[in-house]
This record gives structure tokens, sequence and C-alpha cells, in this order.
């Protein structure tokens, strides 16, 4: 199956004809460099800053003689393996390797500390785990003598020993291919099983929000691989596409390295989520050198100041795309056809027909607040919940998949984020979106991030509550707090101006660089 090229078409045009045709069989390692070695072989897959490279020719006889030594060690269909590294050529091989054999990869991000290796390695029974020496060790966790642990500096000379003769499992598209745990901005996270088709059922959003790309370009993001938004919205839809995926991940993200770094590897494409993009405008890093065609960034709005900061500053509107790992890619843009409307989600994305529905499971209609819902089955959704049937059934209504985001859908299509269901402020009657009084903060140069909440209050029900970091060399002053609440009150209005607002230095960030707002509550 090749991945589709759409026709430079308005989005109502594509969504009036495009559907989803996916064959019976689908194995996103074949379908990703095992085509791609067919077709352009010698074509430069996967690049690391230090200049190590392979082609796809390489990444398909590497994955080859990886799948045949895993296999030695008795990885077999449906097992689930560990897969903890940063992103480098050996994450993606193994990726790639567990794909062909039939298994599962578990990712697993070198962020995580002992109790949450702990739980996600014992949750989903893995019994095989390919692990970074160092991160691994430092860990201390108890031995466990049913994990069998390969280290990724072994995995070329293992490879090299191992067969390149490889026939990879006939996979149907619906078998199980990825297990990734959320990221608990709600409480203790729960594993999304995804099947192979959730790679085809992301590649048309890629192409749009890619600002349809001609091959080959060049991807990077700071986004681990070991989340939805690094390894579906970036690497492997890449590959499915015959791109170069730069392949690196510091520790912490450096606004000024990161621009370095994609000027001098002529990164045309990239992936900036959130948190990565407050931090370039805060220290002001961009660079002349940019040959960027696309930006792209989800996992929590940005608003309209961050983007259009962005605009400005590196001559390309960012593409804001909205999912989540149970249904990644379902609604975004793709400004070169589109017009981006700040503020907003954007448009549904092909293949894919959104609902907005009230508590009871009913539709509702253009212009009222709703919970979006994605109608199944959609190559896109997850299979369920690992062990956890409960949660999987309370997360359907009926055929519908519910997100527990509410938005708003105006005439045109366009979706509005208005918050997640538990994070919604209902203060005095009002329904409070936490990100538009996060936006407005945001309007004001001093501040560099925020994160509101609401908390029980006598008199109004909830009260919004404001934490707000702010950018270096700036005061915290009773004055400033003053001036913030005001912003509020002219942008918003009054009922939406935070009653309380703390400065702090630091606000609680999931490994996705997504804010943990329950640690904020206080009631």
């Amino acid at each position: 199956m090749n991945p589709p090229i759409l026709p430079r078409l308005p989005r109502r045009k594509l969504l009036a004809h495009f559907r989803f045709d996916l064959p019976e069989y689908y194995n996103i390692g074949v379908h990703t460099v095992d085509l791609g070695a067919q077709i352009y072989p010698d074509r430069t897959a996967l690049l690391e800053p230090g200049g190590r490279r392979l082609s796809y020719r390489g990444c398909k006889e590497l994955s080859d003689r990886l799948a045949n030594a895993l296999s030695a060690q008795g990885v077999a269909p449906g097992e689930r393996v560990g897969l903890y590294m940063g992103q480098s050529l050996e994450c993606a091989i193994s990726h790639l390797a567990v794909y062909k054999l039939g298994a599962i990869a578990l990712p697993l991000s070198l962020l995580f500390g002992q109790d949450a290796l702990e739980y996600r390695l014992e949750h989903s029974g893995a019994r095989f785990l390919i692990a970074e020496r160092e991160s691994w060790q430092s860990q201390n966790l108890p031995h466990n003598d049913s994990l069998t642990v390969t280290y990724a500096e072994d995995l070329l000379q293992l490879a090299s020993k191992a067969s390149a003769n490889f026939a990879p499992k006939l996979t149907r598209k619906e078998d199980p291919a990825i297990l990734i745990y959320t990221s608990g901005t709600t409480g203790k996270p729960k594993g999304a099983l995804l099947p192979h088709q959730v790679l085809p059922g992301h590649l048309p959003s890629f192409f749009l929000y890619s600002n349809f790309p001609q091959a080959p370009e060049i991807y990077w993001s700071p986004a681990d691989w070991a989340w939805a938004g690094g390894l579906l919205d970036v690497l492997l839809p890449a590959l499915a596409y015959g791109h170069t995926v730069v392949a690196y991940r510091a520790k912490r993200f450096d606004p000024h390295y990161a621009v370095d770094l994609m000027a001098r590897l002529g990164v045309n494409h990239a992936f900036l989520f959130p948190t990565a993009l407050k931090l370039l405008r805060s220290q002001r890093a961009f660079s002349s050198k940019l040959s960027l065609k696309s930006i792209h960034s989800g996992g929590e709005p940005l608003g309209e100041e961050l983007g259009q900061w962005i605009l400005e500053s590196f001559g390309v509107a960012v593409n804001e795309f909205y999912g989540q790992t149970e249904a990644n890619l379902l609604v975004g843009n793709s400004n070169t056809v589109d017009p981006i409307r700040p503020g907003s989600m954007g448009l549904a994305y092909p293949g894919h027909q959104l609902v907005l529905l009230d508590e009871q499971g009913n539709q509702l209609p253009a212009g009222h607040l709703g919970e979006l819902a994605l109608k199944t089955p959609d190559p896109v959704a997850f299979l369920g919940y690992w062990n956890n049937p409960q949660a999987t059934e309370a997360k359907f209504s009926g055929p519908y998949l519910r997100t527990g985001d509410l938005a708003e859908v105006d005439p045109e299509g366009y979706f509005w984020f208005k918050a997640r269901k538990d994070d919604l402020i209902k203060a005095s009657g009002y329904r409070i979106s936490p990100f538009e009084v996060e936006d407005a903060l945001l309007s004001q140069p001093q501040v560099a991030m925020a994160a509101v909440v609401g908390e029980a209050d006598a008199e109004r029900g909830q009260k919004v509550v404001a934490y707000v970091r702010l950018q270096p060399g700036e005061a915290a002053t009773p004055e400033l707090a003053r001036a913030l609440q005001e912003q509020v009150k002219r942008r918003l209005g009054h009922y939406a101006y935070p009653r309380e607002l703390y400065f702090v230095d630091e606000l609680p960030l999931t490994a996705t660089g997504k804010i943990q707002r329950f640690k904020l509550r206080k009631t």
C-alpha cells in the first residue's frame, strides 16, 4: 500500500471525497522501510547530528536482522517488548523489528522514574526489554528473572550476527502493534493498545499539516518517540512517505540549540510542542538560516499571541492539530489551503467523522458546547485499554469514542477547544475555559507560561485561580498581578478573571510538556 498523495484542495472537498480504503493485511515495518528499500533504497531514512545515518535499504536489512535476533531470544507475536531508549538509529530499528515480528512495541521514556518504569513493565506483562545501558542500570529496579534485557549499545553487533533473510509476520490491519501508556494528566496512566492500521490512519493528516510535502524532506521533533506525538506524528509517517528523519532528543529542550540543529541539518518540517514554542519565544531563539516549510504543534492549545509570534519570527504559520493517544490526529490545520482561524483547533482531517455529544450521548448542532467524539470504526481508534475493560467501555457511547474534551464547532466546520471535561471551570453560572484565560495572560510580554484551574468557592461554586511563570528578569509584584487580572477582564470579561494569582518558578508538566492541572488544584 502506497501512502496517499492528496490533491491540493480545500478541506471541505477532501472531506467530501476521501475515505480510508485499507488492505486486509498491513504491517508498519513493511509499509515504511521495506517499501522504501524497493523504491528509493539509497535515500537517507535516519540521520543523527553526529553524522551516523541509515538508508532505507540499510533500515530494512538491520531491522530484518534484529527481528531474527529477537526471535531467537523468544520474542513471538503478541509479546510486549519494552523500548527504553531516546531518539536514535537503534530505537527506530527496534521499533521496526518488533512490528515485523508481529510483537507489540512498548515505548518507555528515559524521563520515567523507577515507579513509572516498574508499573508499565509489570502492568503490560513485558518479558523483553531493549534499553540504554546507563539509563537502565541507574534505575536500580528489583531483579526480574522473567525480563530479558538487551542493551541498545549491543544491538548493531547483535543484528550483524543474525541472518538478513526474514519473512515479516503477515499481520492484519487490526492486529495490535503499539502499547502506549497515557501521560497521566488526570491520574494513573492507562495502556492504550493501538493496531497496525493506526499508521495509515495518520497519513492524510500528516500530509496536510506538512503543507503537501514533496519527498524527500527532512523532519525533526524534540518530541519523545515514547509518546504518540513523536512516534505517530513524525517518525513513522515520515518514513512511510520516504522522508529523512533526524534522530535526536536532548534530555532538556534547549531553544538555541534546537534552532541551530534545524539550520545545520536543513530541517524543513518540525513538530514543536507548545512548551518548546513558548521557550523559543521566551529566549527569542530563531535564525535566518532556517528553511522551514511547516511547523506543527499539538498537545495543548497555542493561543493566538504565541501563534502570531511564531509566524512573524519564522515566516511559517503553525499548523496546530488535535488528538490523543486513544484517537490521534483528528482535527487540525493546513494553512496553505485553508485559512487558520486563530484560537481554533482547525478542521476535521479527511476520513474521520467527528461529532459533539451531550452527557446523554446525543449529538449537538453547531454552536453548542459538547464533548468531541469520533465515530468508529476508524483506523486511528485504539483497540482498548490494556487489561482494563471497564475503562474501555466507559470511553465509548455506542459507536462513538468520547475524547473527554469539550469543544464547539462553527458553521464552517472549525472546531474550538474549550477544556478537558475535568478542567472546565463553572463559576457563577459561567463556563470558563482555562485555556482562554491562559491565552489572555500570555498576551502580556512579562508572562512565559501560565496555568489556570478552578477551585471550590462557597459564593461562586468555583473560582478562577492562575499560576504564572514570568520571563527571566521580570519582577513578581502586586502591581503586575493586578495588571494581569485587568488584562483578563478586558479580553474575556469580569466573570473570568483570576480571583487568585500566584507567581511560581516552575509548573508541573508531564514528560510530553503538558501542564498537569490536577496537581495545582487545592480543592
